[in-house]
């Protein structure tokens, strides 16, 4: 830390030097012109940059499969806009990598290939990117996924329950995309000002985000044990009913605390989420007790689909704090 003193120039103005060496380190100069953000009390200063798509260039010659796709998708949410992917020669089975790591992007195209690289392009301006849609729109995905999982249990419907697992790829890429937001307002206050949402309140949404698309591999996992199930008694479907609606009513109190523009209302349904998780929890253990007289195969599989929801309403209850927290106020 360096400190400075407050001078005044010309009768009205108030000046402060720079540090040199961190002038020296980001090329400011006599000249330069530095952008100035206000944040309450604090002032962030940053060298003005020209606007040109950040490029980066990754070296894959010893990655392939999973490792390529993943190392594809962390340059993405890094917050490279073009990827230039080299090694001496691509095989086919890094370039059905990259196929698939771009597929499970959003906006994102290859735009050249040849033996040695290919050039994959974020096609999406990100400054009109909101990290609010993003995010209310994995809860309606979510939500619809929770819902028809169970509904594949209960109905004994595996088509529903395969439509379930194909939607998850979709809160994938928007789980992805609001990562990427997320990390750019990090780097740059500029980012922030463009979304115009705080950094502090971007914290926010990127953390219900991931409690989201967790609630949507949950659903995922119900989906899956549906379809190995045969058909479910009706006093054990009737307790999972019941145990879905307690969750759902969780998940949608605690997004409405998130997303409410007034204080004491976002307060008020976020305790009243956190309060409820306590009764599912106890309403969990009932139903524990209800699938023991069942068989072992079957009862195993209901107790995970239980354990599934519970969870899925304490991603909600994590929810519900983070919006007691964007609701508390600030220092």
């Amino acid at each position: 830390m360096e400190t400075r003193k407050v001078q005044v120039t010309g009768g009205s103005t108030y000046t402060v030097s720079l540090p040199k060496s961190w002038a020296t380190a980001n090329d400011v100069s006599a000249g330069s012109v530095v952008e100035c953000y206000p944040e309450d009390d604090a002032l962030l200063l940053t060298p003005q940059r020209e606007s040109d798509r950040q490029k980066g260039t990754l070296d894959i010659s010893n990655l392939e499969g999973e490792r390529l796709t993943r190392a594809v998708m962390t340059m993405y949410v890094s917050g490279f806009d073009i990827i230039a992917l080299e090694a001496s020669r691509i095989t086919t089975d890094q370039r059905r990598a990259i196929r698939s790591a771009t597929q499970g992007l959003v906006g994102v195209e290859v735009l050249e290939e040849t033996t040695n690289s290919v050039v994959i392009q974020d096609l999406l301006d990100s400054s009109e990117l909101s990290i609010v849609n993003a995010v209310n729109r994995m809860r309606l995905i979510a939500a619809s996924m929770l819902e028809d999982a169970v509904t594949a249990l209960i109905e004994n419907d595996d088509d529903i329950a395969r439509d379930v697992i194909e939607r998850d790829d979709d809160v994938d890429r928007l789980w992805l995309v609001v990562s990427r937001i997320f990390r750019a307002t990090l780097r740059s206050p500029r980012a922030s000002e463009e979304l115009g949402v705080s950094r502090e309140d971007c914290f926010d949404y990127h953390s219900s985000a991931r409690q989201l698309e967790r609630v949507a591999d949950h659903a995922v996992k119900i989906s899956k044990l549906a379809m190995k199930l045969e058909d479910v008694s009706e006093e054990v479907a009737d307790a999972l009913v019941e145990l879905y609606d307690e969750t759902f009513d969780v998940f949608e109190k605690s997004l409405d605390a998130l997303f409410a523009d007034d204080t004491d209302e976002a307060t008020e349904l976020g305790h009243d989420a956190l309060e409820a998780v306590l009764e599912i929890d106890e309403h969990t253990r009932s139903i524990d007790h209800l699938l023991r007289d069942l068989d072992s195969v079957q009862a195993q599989s209901l107790g995970l689909i239980v354990d599934s929801l519970s969870r899925s309403a304490d991603y909600g209850g994590n929810i519900a704090e983070t919006a007691l927290q964007k609701a508390a106020p600030r220092p």
